[in-house]
């Protein structure tokens, strides 16, 4: 079994979105696609999490000092630096 990726988890997220917000689904579809959509969300903040924490491994200071290069969204959200 392969192993899942971030990115084709926000991408599945993405169309199980677009399939809840455009179809006409029974109740028990939309439920399907909401229980799946639920879990694969889970899914992406844990990788998120995952790799906020690399972040702040990587941008330690020898003193343990924390120095976070601050970050914008856009509105397509994206990050800038």
């Amino acid at each position: 079994m392969k192993k899942k990726t971030f990115e084709e988890s926000l991408q599945n997220l993405e169309l199980l979105v677009r399939r809840l917000e455009e179809e006409d689904l029974s109740l028990e579809e939309s439920l399907k696609a909401f229980e799946e959509g639920v879990k694969l969300s889970k899914f992406c903040a844990k990788k998120l999490d995952e790799a906020q924490q690399k972040v702040e491994i990587l941008l330690k200071d020898q003193d343990d000092n924390l120095q976070p290069a601050p970050l914008e969204i856009t509105e397509r959200g994206e990050e800038e630096i």
